[in-house]
């Protein structure tokens, strides 16, 4: 009767961690990567310039000036907020608002919209022209662009996935990396390298989310975490029963 409950738990083991292993191996070499890299690194930091700041003498109109001139351009149901940012040294009012929708989920109708600061006068989303210059500024002197794209939709493994679009994607060499410009924003987004991506993938091997590779909180990674908290006790439960010095111990 031992026996077979010996051979029973030998094998629960032993199919636990067959099924199992794989994934283990996966997230102790994530792991070792993540707590071996420095997150600063890994966001691109090293390869950023200092950020470049409007100056205190900067000339405005009011808000309200490119508020207005909003209103007779596009239907503006509310203002969600308004922010004077820097475009190219040039002051720009960068306007968030809702329109063709009041209530519940208005927040999935938000709309953006840029002015010229000193005018009031309305923008135009920024051009492949203006995105590269922003993206010009936000990396290390010296670094000369390879290729521009213009997005419009990403999927759940894009490695600019849950960003506003449309945005400029403008890749660069020495250092190899790509920017990341919101169109209508502005604004920089993200910058990409290959650090990033070996991170990235990692991570979506860490949290198993293969589908979106950000949730941790998926029914694959529950479900393996059970099975290899039940790999682990099985171990110790084999031990126990099968130590010939715990036999010795709890014999006398």
């Amino acid at each position: 009767m031992i026996k077979n409950k010996n051979l029973f738990i030998r094998r629960i083991h032993r199919y636990l961690g067959l099924f199992i292993g794989i994934q283990f191996l996966g997230w102790t070499i994530s792991g070792l990567f993540f707590s071996w890299s420095d997150i600063d690194s890994v966001h691109g930091d090293h390869l950023r310039k200092s950020p470049a700041f409007l100056s205190a003498n900067v000339s405005t109109v009011a808000p309200t000036d490119a508020i207005n001139k909003l209103k007779q351009a596009q239907t503006v149901d509310s203002i969600h907020s308004i922010h004077l940012i820097r475009v190219l040294d040039k002051p720009v009012y960068q306007i968030a608002y809702f329109s063709g929708h009041v209530g519940a989920g208005m927040h999935h109708h938000l709309h953006y919209a840029l002015a010229d600061a000193a005018t009031g006068e309305l923008k135009q989303a920024l051009t492949k022209e203006e995105g590269i210059a922003v993206a010009k500024e936000q990396v290390v002197q010296g670094a000369e662009v390879s290729e521009v794209e213009y997005l419009q939709q990403t999927d759940g493994h894009h490695e600019y996935r849950e960003k506003p679009l449309p945005a400029w994607a403008v890749s660069f060499k020495n250092p190899d990396c790509t920017v990341y410009v919101s169109a209508e924003l502005g604004t920089f987004q993200s910058i990409r390298h290959d650090q990033w991506r070996a991170f990235d993938f990692l991570w979506m091997f860490h949290t198993m989310d293969y589908a979106g590779r950000d949730n941790f909180n998926n029914w694959l990674l529950k479900i393996l975490s059970v099975f290899g908290l039940l790999t682990v006790l099985s171990g110790f439960v084999l031990y126990t029963i099968s130590s010939r010095t715990l036999k010795k111990i709890f014999a006398k």
